[in-house]
């Protein structure tokens, strides 16, 4: 988890927002990680994360499994032909039935999938290089959106 975090950071322009206590984000939400293109260092309202990493079950959210020690999920928006490629699916027709709790194996993400977000619960050697690829063109994406809505005469 730590390796993946690192790498996002690196990314020119990343906001990485992990809450804590004290930082006036909602408790459900510490030790979990936000990714965000971001070059003032700001996180800009009404634009959401294109990249999460979450470290336990939330009420809605309990396919993986993730309240046991050392569990996680890498969570990434890759739009629908990535999806597609991805899993064999059209994110808005998924049918197939999955173990949202198996590790290392990219998949639907079982709450967003029909927004186009994949996960991998604990990335290892089968998907950790997919994994970062995957963060690095969702960074691309969302600072290509940041450019477009920060051209002159685009307010």
């Amino acid at each position: 988890m730590e390796q993946i975090i690192a790498t996002v950071r690196g990314f020119d322009g990343a906001l990485v927002f992990v809450p804590e206590p004290g930082d006036g984000s909602p408790e459900i939400a510490w030790g979990d990680a936000f990714f965000s293109y971001a070059p003032d260092g700001r996180m800009s309202q009404g634009v959401q994360p294109y990249g999460t990493i979450v470290t336990k079950d939330y009420p809605d959210d309990t396919a993986s499994d993730l309240d046991p020690p050392g569990r996680w999920r890498v969570n990434v928006h890759v739009g629908r032909p990535v999806f597609l490629d991805l899993t064999g699916e059209d994110p808005r027709r998924l049918r197939h039935p999955r173990d949202h709790a198996a590790v290392d194996s990219v998949m639907p993400h079982p709450v967003y999938g029909a927004l186009g977000w994949i996960c991998v619960v604990n990335p290892g050697d089968r998907t950790t290089d997919t994994v970062v690829r995957l963060l690095r063109d969702a960074h691309d994406a969302a600072r290509r959106r940041y450019e477009r809505r920060h051209e002159p005469g685009s307010a």
